[in-house]
């Protein structure tokens, strides 16, 4: 892959028609290189898929992403959303291939009384996640950029990443509709990467430092 901005909600486009969007990356937290896109088809984010990096290609529009493979190729890689029907406190099944990403609980326990005799409660709930590569952790549009001194500072937009897949920036956007700004943070400056979240190493004060540009955005390529 070329050295390029990845931008989350990116157009995706396969070699034979247009897929969906970029919906997340996955990371090595250690190397903090992009191993894997989470692509997805517009309006079914339960068919996203996994797809390595490296099928990313320089061909296409700047501000999509332009895949070496067709839908059906992309569509026969695995999942990412999975879903589980647990007992409180449990946690899905350890996988030796797979770490859990984001997560979230789809369902909670019923209870309802009739005439005052209660009806006996079903102890589990609906546990949806994502699965990831084992060690890799998971990065979306939503995700929170967080201060040196516990400042929230908004969200992760995208990233800049070089020929390798190294990130060499993430893109941060702060405000709201009619004002959002961007900051480009090198990696750096970042003290880690987690599920769902970066940390930075400086406080807020520095950020709001930084080199930001308004942006107006009404839908990606």
């Amino acid at each position: 892959m070329a050295a390029r901005r990845l931008d989350l909600g990116s157009s995706v486009h396969c070699t034979d028609a247009k897929y969906g969007e970029l919906a997340d990356v996955v990371v090595d937290p250690t190397t903090r290189c992009v191993t894997h896109l989470v692509v997805r088809p517009h309006n079914r984010p339960e068919d996203a898929r996994i797809v390595p990096v490296d099928w990313a290609t320089a061909d296409g529009p700047e501000t999509a992403i332009a895949l070496s493979a067709t839908v059906a190729e992309v569509n026969g890689l695995d999942r990412l959303h999975e879903t589980a029907y647990l007992r409180l406190g449990e946690f899905p099944v350890v996988d030796p291939r797979w770490d859990v990403g984001v997560e979230d609980m789809l369902g909670l326990p019923y209870f309802q009384a009739i005439d005052t005799a209660p009806i006996e409660t079903d102890p589990h709930i609906v546990f949806g996640y994502d699965r990831v590569p084992k060690g890799e952790v998971e990065i979306r549009r939503a995700s929170a950029v967080t201060a040196s001194d516990g400042a929230d500072l908004g969200h992760v937009d995208g990233f800049v990443v070089d020929g390798e897949g190294h990130v060499s920036h993430v893109v941060l956007e702060r405000g709201h509709l009619w004002g959002r700004r961007e900051v480009t943070i090198p990696i750096g400056a970042v003290e880690r990467v987690e599920n769902d979240a970066v940390v930075l190493r400086l406080a807020k004060d520095e950020v709001e430092a930084l080199p930001s540009h308004r942006v107006h955005r009404w839908g990606r390529g």
